[in-house]
């Protein structure tokens, strides 16, 4: 990224490498979506290993308490039949990127440019939202 974002909606894959990145690379001011909080809520029931499972709810605990989530409102879900829309134009199945095109539609409902860390994961979407790969 040549030029830090003033602002941007952090994908959970940019929480989960969150400690690898720079600080050049992350926005100067940034939120994270209840899309994010609820993958994050699911990680550590998805892990037999107990120190995995372990880790998964830290980093859960401490994105709660580091953020203030913006919620999928009804603006989002507006917002998210443009998204779905998008997908069908490319000829793609929108329920197997569900998580990622509801965070997609929350970016377009706030106006905000998301940063992921899979940008394959929001491709189709380019003339709804600004997607940073970091």
């Amino acid at each position: 990224m040549p030029d830090r974002l003033a602002r941007g909606l952090l994908d959970t894959s940019v929480i989960l490498d969150l400690d690898r990145l720079g600080a050049s690379q992350i926005p100067e001011e940034v939120a994270i979506s209840t899309i994010t909080l609820a993958e994050l809520s699911a990680a550590p029931s998805a892990t037999t290993d107990a120190s995995e499972r372990a880790r998964r709810q830290d980093r859960l605990q401490r994105t709660e308490a580091a953020f203030d989530p913006i919620p999928f409102d009804i603006r989002s879900a507006r917002a998210y039949g443009r998204v779905h829309a998008a997908v069908i134009e490319q000829g793609c199945q929108p329920r197997r990127r569900f998580a990622d095109l509801l965070m997609a539609a929350t970016a377009l409902a706030e106006g905000l440019p998301l940063v992921t860390r899979n940008g394959k994961d929001f491709e189709g979407l380019e003339n709804l939202i600004t997607v940073v790969e970091v």
